[in-house]
């Protein structure tokens, strides 16, 4: 797990290059200080088309979903949604030339004002996950999710069956998790050269809203 976490760093560190040789749409991940962050992206014409982030505390907490567009090259809106007790939406767009002209944030069924530093600190969110997003795939640092099964396996949102190899702390945590559940528990791990790492255990199935490429 840790070696992951150690090549990203050193990605990070060197910077962005091309990544023309990966396919147009892909998913990949990283373990965050307090959660998971789970991230979908597609390309076109080798530049940034879109990439959703899902962001699942480790423990109990909001689920927070952020969907970003570009054009040619240039952010051109931000989605974000925050579920819980008091759901929220931030929606932001973006002219050719980058400037705001639209903004709305929805709490509790009312609308906000959304603020100048809100603004900027989702525009700087947006070029930071660009920029962990093409270190990932930098590492071919690749994420699958899929299902727990009573022999080991994981059947994968797509269908294929699997068996990542899982560190024994990791697979204790699967093999916990399960026992609290009567339906198999859903699990999302990284593969990268250096290793697998298992990223999210929960009972919630991610293959309901898993994101598809025909659809993104």
């Amino acid at each position: 797990m840790r070696a992951i976490g150690a090549a990203l760093a050193t990605l990070l560190l060197i910077g962005c290059s091309s990544t023309s040789s990966l396919p147009d749409f892909t998913a990949s991940g990283y373990l965050a200080d307090r959660g998971t962050v789970r991230i979908w992206r597609k390309n076109e014409n080798n530049q940034p088309d879109r990439i959703l982030t899902v962001y699942s505390p480790f423990e109990r907490g909001q689920v927070e979903t952020t969907d970003y567009d570009w054009q040619q090259g240039k952010l051109t809106a931000i989605t974000r949604q925050i579920e819980g007790e008091h759901p929220e939406t931030v929606t932001l767009r973006f002219d050719s030339h980058g400037n705001l002209n639209f903004m709305q944030r929805q709490r509790d069924n009312r609308r906000e004002a959304v603020s100048e530093e809100s603004v900027a600190l989702l525009q700087f969110d947006a070029q930071r996950m660009l920029d962990l997003s093409q270190s990932l795939l930098m590492g071919r640092v690749f994420m699958t999710q899929g299902h727990w099964q009573a022999d080991g396996a994981i059947k994968t949102c797509s269908g294929q069956v699997k068996q990542p190899v899982f560190d024994d702390p990791s697979r204790q945590l699967i093999l916990n998790e399960q026992a609290r559940s009567k339906t198999p528990v859903s699990v999302a791990w990284l593969d990268a050269p250096e290793g697998t790492q298992l990223i999210l255990v929960q009972t919630q199935d991610v293959c309901a809203n898993e994101p598809k490429e025909a659809d993104f």
